[in-house]
């Protein structure tokens, strides 16, 4: 195959429920779905963790997050590092090799202190977790535009942990046209690399990966007054989820949930609430869209492969929680996952892949060699139709994911097949989850005498994947105390396989 431009598109917090390509019957999202609709959308697509540092730096690596080390957030870290380690190869780096021209527009948050530039990206470093409306690029670019500055009113607040005084900044009515948005100011960023770049492919055929990272939907959600008014909260159903009761569930989950004050926003003000955000999110697919019609009028929609996916997603009032954070549910685990290769079928995929599975898969559409070390497994030959997944060794059937901790140190596993989930959580009480009978994760039934041996079989599988991996998380004592007497015959076995 030769190799192929790549037009990567990816938000942050992003609700798979809040597509029309997932299901979701109200909130428009044209170019998304028509996306979706010509390639391949991925029904069972993970975040090896639900923090944006970490997910991120997979993305980039091909690492799990243990290996590559960022674990943290800069801006909350808990002792883990602050940039990658100069020995991890970086996609970038890869591509460059291969003599791709690399951009990145918006959000990065991989690094505290090094950028895009540090890795000889185009394109400049927006720091922070949050949309940087008072970087200085940004206020150039309204003046330029006769735009008016970043201002907002009627700003919606949670309040504070202990009950009193003004908590987190959840939403509120931006002060500007849409056209004078973060979100259009880096897709114009985008366009000015994508004129550049098309022009070098029509010139001498010089490919490029071109990436842009909107902030958003992630909250707080700031949006104009044409997109925060768009859908009418009555016609918002509230998760089911919100029935949560945290009882036989890890203490962090209703202590974060007073973190965040998510019962201090009753149902209406709930409604409103995830309403703004998917109006948020139409908000984006509509810049989603120009991007991918000026691929189109450059002529190289059928020489890029687009993909489209998010570090993570949020809660939103599920499970009485919002942001993200110590609690490993479908609301911030399970993310879009959008490919379209050029020539390839039009498919949905029910197999198990994730994010850290995009590094590989775009190394080989650039026709560069994946490194030993990349944990991703690469997507092209179920993509393409020339395989069945999971480098054509047949459908993976299972994910393992990790979480390090979000304002505070907390380390969790997570192994989710195709019908239970079992959550190790080495400070609190583990979780086991049937999702056949509880979609929404609300009956923790690892204590379940009925359960007990899928909870030992799940145990046994996610220890195997744990000491394949090389992850120091665990050891043999906890092994041995989790599975019981009566399964160590299983420990032969393991430790067989990973010798």
């Amino acid at each position: 195959m030769a190799p192929r431009n790549v037009l990567f598109l990816m938000t942050d917090q992003h609700r798979v429920d809040t597509l029309g390509c997932y299901g979701n019957p109200i909130v428009d999202t044209p170019a998304l779905d028509a996306l979706a609709a010509g390639g391949t959308r991925f029904d069972r697509f993970y975040t090896p963790t639900a923090i944006c540092t970490p997910a991120r730096a997979s993305l980039a690596t091909g690492l799990h997050p243990f290996r590559h080390g960022m674990l943290n957030n800069p801006e909350r870290n808990g002792g883990s590092k602050d940039e990658l380690s100069d020995d991890d190869p970086t996609l970038w780096g890869q591509l460059a090799d291969r003599g791709y021209s690399v951009g990145h527009v918006g959000k990065w948050h991989i690094g505290r202190d090094r950028g895009p530039e540090f890795y000889g990206l185009d394109g400049e470093h927006l720091p922070g977790a949050l949309n940087p409306v008072h970087h200085p690029s940004y206020e150039k670019w309204l003046r330029d535009n006769g735009f008016p500055p970043f201002a907002v009113r009627e700003a919606v607040f949670g309040t504070a942990a202990n009950g009193t005084g003004r908590g987190h900044l959840i939403a509120g009515r931006l002060q500007q046209p849409a056209e004078a948005t973060m979100e259009a100011y880096l897709t114009d960023r985008t366009l000015g690399l994508l004129d550049r770049y098309a022009g070098e492919w029509k010139a001498n055929r010089k490919p490029f990966m071109l990436s842009c990272h909107w902030y958003g939907p992630h909250l707080p959600y700031l949006i104009p007054d044409s997109y925060y008014d768009l859908y009418d909260p009555d016609d918002v159903p509230l998760p089911a989820s919100m029935a949560e009761t945290f009882a036989g569930k890890p203490e962090v989950q209703r202590q974060y949930s007073a973190y965040w004050s998510s019962d201090g926003f009753n149902a209406a003000a709930w409604r409103k609430l995830i309403a703004v955000y998917w109006g948020y999110v139409t908000m984006i697919d509509h810049q989603a869209g120009r991007l991918i019609e000026a691929l189109k009028g450059h002529g190289l929609w059928d020489d890029t492969a687009v993909f489209f996916t998010a570090d993570h997603g949020e809660f939103t009032g599920a499970h009485r929680l919002n942001d993200k954070g110590p609690a490993m549910y479908e609301d911030i685990y399970r993310i879009p996952g959008i490919a379209r290769i050029p020539g390839a079928p039009p498919q949905v995929s029910d197999d198990f892949a994730g994010l850290i599975d995009l590094n590989p898969t775009i190394l080989e559409l650039a026709g560069a060699p994946v490194p030993d070390q990349c944990d991703g497994i690469s997507l092209l030959p179920l993509l393409t139709g020339t395989g069945a997944g999971a480098a054509s060794g047949g459908a993976r059937d299972e994910v393992v994911a990790e979480f390090h901790g979000h304002h505070f140190p907390y380390s969790q596993r997570m192994l989710r097949d195709r019908r239970h989930k079992l959550v190790h959580n080495p400070e609190s009480v583990h979780e086991l989850y049937d999702l056949v009978t509880d979609p929404h994760e609300l009956h923790n039934v690892y204590d379940a005498p009925a359960y007990a041996d899928i909870r030992r079989d799940l145990t046994v599988r996610l220890y195997r994947e744990l000491l394949r991996r090389g992850d120091p998380a665990y050891t043999w004592m906890s092994y041995m105390a989790d599975i019981g007497g009566d399964r160590a015959a299983d420990v032969d076995g393991v430790a067989e396989e990973v010798a």
